[in-house]
């Protein structure tokens, strides 16, 4: 599946909840399902600065792909970033790179955060890209 495809289910998943709070429930319960990162992968080079919680991201280069592991010590932002590793882990630094992230303005998760979890949402987005630079600069 495509990262296109992902964001289009993502936003099709969205819409058959009815308020925010539902929609809350649902990223709550994608973090739950995150395995998380062991102790020693939380670094503070995969601490995402920004983020009003810790959040990690972690990046791991296999096959021609990139695939992510991370972890949050708060539970909204847990769920956000599987959201994210969901989405974007299992593709070409390429994909990651040729994408957007408009779906997170389509399900409108954005304008529903306070101002510093939606920094710390930018924080995470610009970290995925970030590694897709640094794994297509080091093929």
């Amino acid at each position: 599946m495509t990262i296109k495809q992902k964001q289009q289910e993502i936003i099709d998943e969205f819409a058959f909840l009815d308020d925010w709070e539902q929609k809350y429930e649902y990223i709550i319960d994608l973090g739950k399902e995150l395995k998380g990162l062991p102790e020693d992968r939380k670094t503070d080079d995969n601490l995402i600065k920004g983020c009003q919680s810790k959040v990690w991201i972690d990046a791991e280069f296999k096959d021609g792909k990139l695939f992510f592991n991370a972890d949050s010590d708060g539970i909204l932002p847990k769920g956000i970033v599987s959201l994210l590793v969901s989405i974007y882990s299992g593709h070409s630094t390429q994909e990651i790179l040729d994408s957007d992230f408009e779906f997170i303005s389509e399900i409108g998760l954005q304008e529903f955060l306070s101002p510093s979890r939606a920094n710390g949402l930018m924080a995470m987005t610009k970290q995925i890209k970030f590694y897709a630079v640094a794994y297509q600069l080091k093929s």
